[in-house]
């Protein structure tokens, strides 16, 4: 795997001819946030940059963080910078936000999804009668995909980059049930945590099987510093956040270089589907599980559970 030297330096070179769009579900925090920061800064400011979350101050916030545009006289498109308020919990809700993307956006470079949801209760279901964990970590990324899609083709027929990340856990899921898919007879948090992955894969091959000219990656983070324990519902969780993070603190990377290497790992996927980990490595097929049934029942059964009256 190359070293985080050899990842900044590649990502710095990132010179594309056009002006790029990209959108990050989840980007008021975390890891969206430190995607869209290394995007910024490897664009110069000259990208355009959406961010679907939840926190409108946090958002602007960072819009005001980021690099000015570079003042390249050949360009002299004003970059935007712009907050899509969505509760990705509910489909209904990232249908909309990605209605409102579209109509002041007819393409889209990149589409980042990385909105986490943690908690140790049990099955906690939404209106559309979800539960919210695997809502955030797995159908609402399959709603916002099925929505930008046309835009993401429409940066593909320019011939630009068309490219579509889920940052989740590649490689660390496990088998799925065929005959409760969404986990509504057996959930339990340890069972959410190992669908979720699995279900993203499949997922996503079934896009690029459907979309072959583009990219579609899983990715895994790995342990990365964010404020996810603190904002979860868990009283357990958020109370020991702070203790947690400082012990483990020596394991852990920032934000933004796990997002150099996810974008190292973007940049360079070629069309079709791919898993990476987390300094950006081909991860192929390690812990991999699911087959065609399973990915074609999923699929039915995806956009069955994500549909918008």
């Amino acid at each position: 795997m190359p070293s985080y030297s050899v990842v900044r330096s590649a990502n710095a070179a990132f010179a594309p001819s056009y002006h790029p769009v990209a959108v990050f579900l989840g980007g008021t925090s975390g890891i969206g946030q430190g995607m869209a920061q290394v995007f910024a800064r490897i664009t110069q400011g000259n990208a355009d940059i959406i961010i679907v979350g939840r926190n409108q101050t946090a958002a602007e916030k960072f819009f005001a963080s980021l690099p000015q545009p570079s003042g390249d006289k050949t360009n002299t498109r004003k970059p935007a910078r712009e907050f899509v308020e969505c509760d990705a919990t509910e489909m209904k809700n990232v249908h909309t936000a990605c209605q409102e993307i579209l109509s002041r956006h007819s393409k889209i470079n990149y589409l980042v999804m990385s909105p986490g949801f943690m908690a140790l209760s049990g099955r906690d279901e939404s209106s559309e009668g979800i539960d919210k964990k695997l809502a955030v970590h797995y159908y609402s990324r399959s709603r916002m995909i099925n929505d930008l899609l046309p835009a993401l083709k429409n940066a593909k027929d320019a011939g630009e980059d068309a490219k579509v990340m889920s940052v989740l856990a590649a490689g660390k899921g496990g088998g799925i049930d065929l005959e409760d898919l969404g986990l509504k007879k057996t959930y339990s948090v340890s069972g959410a945590a190992l669908a979720a992955p699995t279900y993203n894969d499949l997922m996503l091959e079934s896009y690029s099987s459907r979309n072959p000219s583009l990219s579609f990656i899983h990715a895994y983070p790995g342990f990365v510093r964010t404020n996810i324990m603190a904002s979860s519902s868990s009283t357990l969780l958020s109370f020991s956040s702070s203790l947690l993070l400082g012990l483990t603190y020596p394991l852990s990377v920032s934000a933004e270089d796990c997002g150099e290497h996810m974008w190292y790992a973007m940049l360079n996927a070629k069309e079709g589907v791919h898993r990476t980990g987390s300094k950006g490595e081909d991860l192929e097929k390690t812990r991999y599980f699911g087959n065609e049934e399973q990915r074609s029942k999923l699929w039915d059964h995806t956009q069955e559970a994500t549909k918008v009256e």
